[in-house]
């Protein structure tokens, strides 16, 4: 086998254990709220103080990664993360779960966009990266397979504590191979670290998530939650004020006069809002309102994981062969079409709808990650390979979090959850059509001033 192609297997390893993360916890929340005495809020905060920190600190990490070496901030990511996922199954209470989950979240920062720089630089065929980049949306797909599989059979076994187990051995794996056969790459011009647009990156997310997810319990209009919507508006005025005074920051914003780019991002935040919120409300109304348990709720959901693995590289095939419109336009009618049924569920709805809807949603996120993260890295110099990457994930993250916010803010107004996930749906339709068009493709770098 070519060493490139054991590469990509070893950047693969990392990926699994990021996806199968989010689907296993998803699954455990239940667990997690009657052993720690968990409310809604405390739920929304188990998994969005993972994606926070995560979405706060990728950038940082592809542009350090760039810097010092992608393998070394590959390795260290994996190190953070293991022993992340080990305090997690022996946190005590709510509160110490949560900080572990950030442990882990440092680490995960590391692990993504760094991959992906990797597969970036050892790829350089387009067609060749492509099919790879389909590799990589498929492997996220068989985590979210596994992950609910995984996740109920533990839970249901073991407890919630031991779904933090499964990322022990891959982690340890991974560094290994990793060590042995990815070879150091560094940026031939690495950028300069921006640490006062890291703060106002990490103040904009933690002021509007925290806003969204207190909001319900605190009141709308109360100081607190008016201060932090403040901040996180203030910290966004301030960002895109400082940025462009930089020679590097943070944030290249340049990158973002390329319309296809800003729409990948915007497809990003909407399909991944989607997506989250799919996850956090769907194991609720599995397991509460239908009365599953863990196990039977994760086989419900093995549909929509199995058609992600089933379209992610064909996603690839096609954005390799026709371009990133075509599976954008499919990711966005299939999410779509998948959701409507679910605005009007109830505990009586027929499982065969249920499995239609996972269905279609499925193939339409297996349909959207392949064009995203082409499209992010395939119109930047391969020097900021990190940089581009990173920006694509952290869109993915900011869009899981905001997600989970929202979805979580509103579970208690009826179907207004899955309306709100639909017209997202038909949000990654829409732009993913706009930013793929004549006048978009005009707007790419070499027509773009530096």
């Amino acid at each position: 086998m070519p060493r490139r192609y054991l590469i990509l297997a070893i950047c693969c390893m990392s990926l699994l254990i990021i996806s199968l993360d989010v689907t296993i916890v998803n699954v455990a929340l239940p667990a997690i709220r009657d052993d720690l005495d968990a409310p809604v809020s405390g739920l929304q905060w188990t998994l969005d103080a993972y994606t926070l920190v995560l979405a706060s600190l990728l950038v940082l990490a592809g542009s350090t990664a760039d810097r010092i070496g992608r393998r070394r901030v590959f390795q260290t990511g994996l190190v953070l993360f293991t022993i992340g996922s080990l305090l997690c199954s022996v946190a005590p209470s709510l509160g110490w779960l949560i900080g572990f989950r950030m442990v882990q979240a440092i680490g995960g920062s590391m692990l993504n966009p760094v991959a992906m720089s990797i597969i970036t630089n050892t790829f350089t065929d387009p067609k060749e990266r492509a099919r790879a980049i389909g590799v990589w949306g498929a492997v996220s797909g068989f985590s979210m397979a596994l992950g609910p599989l995984a996740g109920g059979f533990l839970v249901h076994a073991f407890g919630w504590p031991s779904i933090f187990w499964i990322n022990v051995p891959v982690g340890i794996a991974a560094f290994v191979l990793a060590w042995r056969f990815i070879p150091e790459s560094r940026a031939e011009h690495p950028r300069r670290l921006d640490p006062v647009g890291q703060v106002l990156v990490f103040l904009l997310l933690a002021g509007i998530t925290f806003g969204i997810i207190e909001g319900p319990a605190e009141g709308w209009a109360s100081p607190l939650i008016l201060g932090c919507f403040i901040l996180g508006g203030t910290a966004l005025a301030a960002l895109l004020w400082w940025e462009p005074r930089r020679d590097e920051p943070l944030i290249e914003l340049r990158f973002f006069r390329n319309a296809s780019f800003s729409g990948a991002t915007l497809v990003a935040i909407c399909a991944f809002g989607a997506l989250g919120g799919f996850l956090f409300l769907n194991t609720l109304y599995l397991q509460e309102t239908r009365g599953l348990s863990a196990l039977q709720a994760g086989l419900y959901t093995l549909p929509m994981a199995a058609m992600t693995i089933i379209a992610a590289p064909l996603s690839g095939r096609l954005v390799a062969d026709r371009g990133t419109r075509l599976p954008l336009q499919i990711a966005g009618v299939a999410m779509a079409l998948g959701l409507l049924p679910l605005t009007t569920v109830t505990a009586d709805t027929p499982v065969w709808l249920l499995v239609i809807s996972y269905l279609l949603f499925g193939l339409g996120f297996g349909m959207v990650n392949a064009p995203i993260t082409n499209t992010a890295v395939s119109g930047m110099p391969r020097a900021q390979a990190g940089v581009a990457a990173a920006i694509a994930s952290t869109s993915r993250q900011i869009g899981t979090v905001l997600g989970v916010a929202v979805i979580g803010a509103v579970a208690g107004l009826g179907h207004t959850g899955w309306w709100i996930m639909f017209a997202l749906g038909v949000a990654v339709l829409l732009i993913g059509r706009a930013s793929t068009g004549r006048w978009a493709r005009s707007t790419a770098p070499s027509q773009v001033p530096a």
